[in-house]
């Protein structure tokens, strides 16, 4: 549906009103076809406030919108900092484990709103938190803010993580 209504809207070439459509519609352009109304910047950070979800997980179009919002950010290494990991939004989720690992805690609160994870993210989440190097600092100094802010990554935390946060 959203594929044929972005034929519909852009039938007559794309209109400069983009950011007031639906984020899920974007996800349906490219990059080139946003560049008119915008910076490729502003296109992924709308992109990264849609539904992903809407393209299936390991298809080559939602594969391609990353390594696009990669080359557009010039993130050339592994490592996303955090005004860059607010503009990828929910595309962090398909990010992989070696982005999670060597970023830090740069991209929990954007991986804290993914609906799942590959084993190897988890096990790269895990270790982010278990080192304590985040924003958040380490478990043992969490607070129900710390907890609610991370509500997500809940699930992907095991009992060694757990047990060291403060009832």
């Amino acid at each position: 549906q959203l594929s044929c209504l972005v034929k519909m809207v852009t039938l007559y070439g794309i209109p400069k009103d983009l950011d007031s459509y639906p984020k899920d519609l974007l996800l349906f352009l490219s990059p080139s076809d946003y560049a008119a109304t915008g910076s490729c910047r502003q296109y992924f950070a709308n992109i990264g406030k849609a539904n992903l979800d809407v393209l299936q997980r390991e298809s080559s179009q939602r594969k391609q919108l990353l390594l696009e919002a990669l080359a557009c950010l010039k993130i050339s290494n592994t490592q996303v900092n955090e005004e860059n990991a607010e503009i990828l939004g929910r595309l962090v989720c398909d990010l992989g484990e070696e982005y999670i690992r060597s970023s830090g805690g740069n991209l929990l609160k954007q991986l804290s709103q993914c609906e799942s994870f590959l084993p190897d993210q988890e096990e790269a989440i895990r270790s982010v938190i278990s080192s304590g190097n985040t924003t958040f600092g380490p478990p043992v100094a969490w607070s129900a803010f710390t907890l609610n802010e991370l509500s997500g990554l809940i699930p992907v935390f095991d009992h060694s993580i757990l047990q060291k946060v403060p009832k």
